[in-house]
């Protein structure tokens, strides 16, 4: 677009130009995202729950999410009298645009990407770690003790969460060779989906982003039976209404981005790289990868009760953590070696790779399963011979 652009105008209004309305798409489609997964998250659960769901406004219920947003936009939007006026309605404005950003590095097809940064996912992690200041601000600000309870909480499981998180990804990076979105999904064409080379790295990323986006068993800060609503408690209107639209576009993007690290983003399987079809079917097929971890999150919320806030945050530090350092180090072993098979017998390194990572992440699965059992019975065996028998 700025080439085109360039000819009638100087190049630097083109390039400004061209990233409004990049950015303005990629708002569009984020919003037009949200309303849908509202949408079928009430159809999935109601089906989970053997009710119908979603079924008055409109034609199976699709109007829905618009009466939803009508709804919030012309509520009331009441300051509570002492709250920290300033400080309270600063909280909604920093939890919206983290979860805007992201989408910026994006690939959703081949050169397809508002920018191709060569450092993508430390942009990822930098910019979606903002909006925890959003929800401290917002929790603070409110001056109710459910709703700084709520944000301690969610501080806590976040900052928490987000040290296993991109553990689990230093094995793709290290697979890769690159912090680029692009090139991570142009190496998964060589060497295959990262999903077969990192299966335990995939599993505990997906906990850690469970845990992100405060989606459930891991929604512990706004635990309507403990502490009302958390942090968002004292909000409503359109105040409310940027709160749920942050986490909505957030299971969107960790969904987008989970395919895009282990599924092969907008690759199409079979297909050679270099085939022009991705960049055509690319953004569907990306679309379509998001929607089935969308959907898996929507499944987790409709089966899985709560968890303790203490299993959580010392399953993140005494499991999950372990287990990353545990898959980096297994990594670093074992792709060099691969990488010298597959050069003495002359065959590509995906025949090898595959293979040998997954029986090495079974193997590592195997031990750890064996070795919480082992911890579980012999703290049984130590509570039981506490048991005083009674008189």
């Amino acid at each position: 677009m700025a080439d085109f652009l360039s000819q009638f105008m100087p190049a630097w209004l083109a390039l400004i130009i061209q990233h409004v309305v990049v950015g303005a798409v990629l708002v569009v489609f984020a919003l037009t995202n949200m309303l849908g997964i509202t949408w079928i998250e009430r159809k999935v659960i109601g089906r989970l729950q053997d009710r119908i769901g979603a079924n008055r406004a409109g034609p199976f219920g699709l109007l829905q999410p618009l009466a939803d947003m009508v709804k919030i936009l012309t509520k009331e939007d009441i300051t509570p009298t002492a709250a920290s006026r300033v400080i309270y309605n600063l909280g909604p404005l920093l939890v919206v645009p983290p979860a805007l950003l992201v989408f910026a590095v994006l690939p959703f097809g081949a050169g397809v990407s508002g920018s191709d940064l060569n450092i993508g996912l430390l942009y990822i992690f930098a910019v979606a770690s903002t909006s925890t200041l959003g929800i401290l601000i917002a929790g603070w600000g409110s001056n109710n003790k459910y709703s700084l309870l709520g944000a301690m909480r969610a501080v806590a499981q976040m900052v928490s969460y987000e040290v296993p998180q991109a553990l689990s990804i230093i094995g793709i990076v290290m697979l890769s060779g690159s912090l680029s979105l692009q090139q991570i999904v142009q190496r998964q064409s060589e060497i295959g989906w990262f999903v077969l080379l990192q299966p335990l790295a995939f599993v505990i990323f997906l906990i850690a982003a469970m845990a992100e986006v405060n989606r459930t068993p891991f929604d512990l800060p706004e635990a309507e039976s403990e502490i009302i609503a958390g942090h968002h408690t004292e909000y409503s209107g359109l105040k409310f209404g940027m709160f749920y639209l942050a986490e909505y576009i957030n299971v969107f993007f960790i969904s987008a981005l989970a395919a895009t690290l282990f599924l092969g983003g907008y690759q199409i399987p079979f297909v050679p790289a270099n085939n022009p079809v991705h960049t055509i079917l690319g953004p569907f097929v990306l679309i379509g990868k998001t929607f089935a971890f969308v959907f898996l999150t929507i499944w987790l919320r409709g089966t899985l009760p709560r968890v303790r806030v203490d299993h959580l945050m010392g399953f993140a530090w005494k499991a999950l953590v372990p287990l990353c350092l545990l898959n980096i180090f297994m990594t670093a072993v074992l792709m060099p070696l691969v990488g010298l098979w597959s050069a003495n017998l002359g065959i590509s390194e995906a025949y090898i790779a595959i293979p040998v990572m997954l029986l090495a992440n079974a193997v590592l699965a195997g031990l750890v399963l064996w070795w919480a059992g082992r911890s579980t019975r012999r703290r049984e065996t130590r509570l039981a011979e506490q048991v005083v028998p009674a008189q």
